[in-house]
């Protein structure tokens, strides 16, 4: 994984963990997701993108995200969105909040059946 591709997968874990507030079980799995990818400029890069402006930080994300992610292959895309997934249900819960800004990627990056092919098994 390249530094832009470490960027947009960690904004979009990190974005969709702050969509309803980010917690404590949540920076310690951006923190150790980053520890993992050796990507702490890249999740500080992220945070420092939300912070800018909160309450825009979905939609600037998303934008953002699309011109990454949204132009990789398709298995590139879902593996992304599968991941954060995964990372929601490691907490033990998956907001609908969360769920419904994930099926929306999903959705923009024509992929959300797979996605919820997914998440159903």
């Amino acid at each position: 994984m390249n530094s832009e591709e470490k960027r947009a997968y960690l904004l979009l874990k990190s974005v969709i963990f702050h969509y309803h507030g980010l917690d404590e079980d949540e920076q310690k799995i951006l923190d150790q997701t980053a520890e993992e990818l050796d990507a702490f400029d890249e999740l500080k890069w992220a945070n420092d993108f939300i912070s800018e402006d909160y309450f825009t930080a979905f939609e600037r994300a998303h934008e953002f995200l699309n011109n990454i992610i949204g132009n990789m292959e398709k298995d590139q895309r879902l593996y992304y969105l599968d991941l954060v997934w995964k990372a929601n249900n490691k907490k033990g819960y998956i907001t609908e909040m969360e769920a419904t800004a994930m099926l929306k990627l999903a959705k923009d990056w024509h992929i959300e059946n797979e996605l919820i092919a997914l998440v159903r098994t």
